[in-house]
């Protein structure tokens, strides 16, 4: 299959979609209408998929009419999942479809899954009309009411009167929301008229791949959680993704009241070279070429948008801007940039140093260790299959950044993989290796039962120090493979929570590439082919990678994680690979974890961290939330209370420390964090100032990371465990145990 390229492991949250086309004469009563409609060669790519997914996936199914109810279900649910604009006689209506998903993709004929999104989309309309109509009424907020929003295992409302008095609900914490924010009357009925009208456009916005991309992946996430359909343009940006790089200008967009709006600049691009750009500037127009004539793009699609934006190096791109200060009747001024690729670096490995001070009174002083931060596993698939030797890679990245770590005397390195959702196979095995050197990583085994055994024989060792590696419940895929490699080799301590818990691999199969297709129609199908395997025999599915040392949690795992899911593949065991450990941190665990624990207790951030926790396990089964505004109002200043004694706590330590007001202390920074949590301000994103949100962004940024500092520490701590114990002459692995070929354990 020369189609089947790129073989990945990414935490693939699923697009959510599923649904049917059953045909007119089965279905008279059931049309589409005038509204969205689907394409030829939507149908002929359904078709491919259902090829691919029945006969080369790891979990082979039949699409038959027992995966088509599966298919209605996921649909469905990715429509409406809280249950907010269907009633129960929509539903009804389809229900002969439940049986006849398979037939729609078997006979491409996708009519009814677009009737239900078009049934859909008018339902939408009607609900955002109706809430609109209430905002015109007073509402009383003294009845001791209570609002039901977690509506994903509720009932279809059985009526269009019950639905109303949901909407009711909903319309009334909204302004509730804003009123306990500070808002008056005349601000929160334009803000919410507002929300409401967005709502609409946004919906109208919608076109036939949007559609298709629903319903294709309710099929592919029946199967499997991370198999998924990408449509054309979803395909692109996937591929952007993986090589962190792009041809544009080099300016993060956002839409901002229908217009396509500057968020920041990327360094070195086009657009911060100029200096005629700023963030809160309003695109309203691109041309193509200096002299051409750019095309209105006022309301469009911000991925439309993008489009236009993006094209080849060199050529010239013209902007038409009305900029940040002016208002919306002001002067436009035309600028025209040369497009240049891009990287984008805010995802690529970065580095830091964090100073701790060491608490063995024979080793006194302090700690350097080396932080590495990796969002994810990149590769740029292509320009290293063309030889391209500066080929944008995670693992040449991190490379890099240890050789500079080494010249900075860091005592210990800290891969950060917290929140990396995965990415290349290819660079979790070459990342490994900077680490371990030649031997096995991780174990492949497909769906004939064949295993694998993934190595680098001919690697070398760049770091051979402490290290560490700092997960989360969103540390997925290649992240596992990552951290549980350097667990089973005794290499390093694995810090943090459990991990997400996805043991499979995907690859990406270019539907157009199949169709022998010159231009991109039909979009790219990742479909999981193999379960990796530890090197000790154990699989990262389901249960994850568990940490040496555990940290607080605020993850669910009902509702965040492979347990999550209602389908993912069961936990299992193989045969454990051959390999020689290169460590043995057993010993350390126990007074590493006493360390710790006393650390800990004493450091009122990470306490408050705990409490955090605490409250959010006991108010995470809560589904519903009061509408009376006393009552509101005091949980309110609860939350708030609770902000104002911490930052008494901290001030008390900052003045017992000597510290003045003048200085900056980082702890005191973490208030940003306690606020973000308790004061809701009853916005949306959408809704916020460009200036307030960036100006938030970057409180956020600038607070200490508490659960960073302790790993440090703890890594700190390791150091001086092994000089103590004579274990750090020439590095934690040794000469030895590097020529010691692998042996069977």
């Amino acid at each position: 299959m020369n189609s089947m390229k790129k073989t990945l492991l990414w935490m693939s949250m699923a697009f959510a979609a599923t649904a049917y086309a059953a045909s007119p004469a089965s279905s008279p009563e059931v049309t589409a209408g005038a509204d969205l409609k689907p394409l030829q060669q939507q149908a002929q790519a359904a078709a491919m998929t259902a090829q691919f997914l029945t006969r080369f996936h790891y979990k082979t199914m039949p699409l038959n009419d027992a995966m088509s109810e599966k298919i209605f279900d996921r649909y469905l649910k990715a429509l409406d999942p809280e249950k907010l604009f269907f009633v129960q006689a929509d539903v009804d209506k389809f229900a002969f479809a439940r049986t006849k998903m398979d037939d729609a993709i078997n006979t491409q004929d996708l009519s009814t899954p677009f009737a239900m999104f078009n049934l859909y989309e008018q339902r939408m309309k009607e609900r955002m009309i109706y809430a609109r109509g209430l905002l015109k009424q007073d509402f009383n907020f003294d009845k001791n009411e209570n609002y039901f929003y977690a509506r994903d295992k509720a009932e279809w409302p059985q009526t269009e009167a019950a639905m109303q008095d949901l909407w009711l609900q909903r319309v009334k914490n909204d302004w509730l929301r804003l009123k306990l924010a500070g808002k008056e009357e005349k601000a929160i009925r334009a803000t919410l008229e507002k929300r409401y009208d967005y709502t609409l456009t946004r919906m109208q916005k919608l076109k036939s791949e949007d559609v298709f991309q629903l319903f294709m992946n309710a099929y592919a996430t029946a199967i499997e959680p991370h198999t998924n359909y990408l449509g054309p343009k979803a395909s692109e940006d996937f591929e952007i993704s993986m090589k962190l790089s792009l041809v544009g200008i080099g300016a993060v967009l956002q839409e901002r009241d229908e217009m396509t709006t500057i968020r920041e600049l990327s360094p070195g691009g086009p657009a911060a070279l100029s200096g005629k750009l700023q963030p809160g500037d309003r695109i309203v127009g691109v041309g193509q070429g200096l002299k051409s004539t750019p095309v209105d793009v006022m309301g469009w699609r911000l991925d439309d948008v993008v489009a236009l934006i993006r094209g080849a190096k060199d050529t010239v791109v013209l902007l038409d801007i009305l900029p940040a200060d002016a208002g919306p009747d002001g002067k436009h001024k035309l600028i025209s940039l040369v497009r240049n690729k891009i990287t984008l670096e805010q995802q690529s490995a970065k580095k830091s140093i964090i100073e701790v001070k060491s608490a063995d009174a024979a080793n006194a002083g302090m700690r350097r260790i080396g932080v590495i931060a990796l969002p994810t596993f990149y590769q740029d698939f292509d320009a290293r299959r063309k030889g391209d030797k500066e080929f944008k890679s995670a693992t040449r990245d991190v490379a890099r950044l240890l050789a500079e770590l080494k010249t900075e005397k860091v005592d210990s390195v800290l891969i950060d993989l917290r929140n990396n959702g995965g990415g290349s196979l290819n660079e979790a095995v070459e990342l490994t290796s900077l680490f371990i050197g030649k031997g096995p990583v991780v174990q492949q085994r497909n769906s004939q039962g064949n295993i694998q055994v993934e190595s680098e024989k001919t690697a070398k060792v760049v770091w051979d120090g402490p290290m560490g590696v700092m997960i989360n419940r969103g540390s997925a895929s290649a992240s596992e493979i990552f951290a549980a490699a350097i667990q089973d080799y005794g290499r390093g301590l694995v810090i943090g929570e459990s991990s997400f818990g996805k043991g499979t691999v995907q690859t990406m199969v270019n539907l157009d590439q199949v169709a022998h297709s010159d231009k991109p129609k039909f979009g790219e199908l990742k479909m999981t082919i193999a379960q990796f395997f530890r090197i000790n025999g154990g699989t990262t599915q389901l249960r994850g990678v568990t940490p040496d040392i555990s940290f607080p949690s605020f993850s669910d795992p009902e509702s965040f994680g492979e347990s999550s899911y209602d389908n993912a593949l069961p936990w299992v065991q193989i045969k454990p690979a051959e390999y020689q450990t290169v460590g043995d941190l057993k010993d350390l665990l126990p007074l590493l974890q006493v360390r710790h624990e006393m650390r800990v207790a004493n450091d009122k951030e990470f306490q408050f961290i705990l409490e955090d926790v605490n409250e959010y396990k006991l108010l995470r089964d809560k589904k519903t939330i009061s509408l009376n505004e006393v009552e509101r109002r005091k949980e309110r200043d609860t939350q708030e209370q609770k902000v104002k004694d911490r930052e008494k706590l901290r001030l008390k330590d900052k003045v017992a420390s000597g510290k003045n007001g003048d200085q900056k202390d980082d702890k005191a920074d973490a208030k940003v964090a306690d606020k973000a949590a308790t004061q809701d301000d009853g916005l949306q994103a959408n809704e916020r100032s460009l200036a307030s949100e960036l100006a938030a962004e970057k409180a956020r940024k600038d607070a200490k990371d508490v659960l960073l500092e302790e790993a440090a520490y703890i890594l700190g701590d390791e150091v001086d465990l092994l000089k103590s114990h004579h274990k750090l002459a020439e590095g934690v692995i040794s000469d030895a145990m590097r020529k010691t070929q692998p042996s069977p354990r």
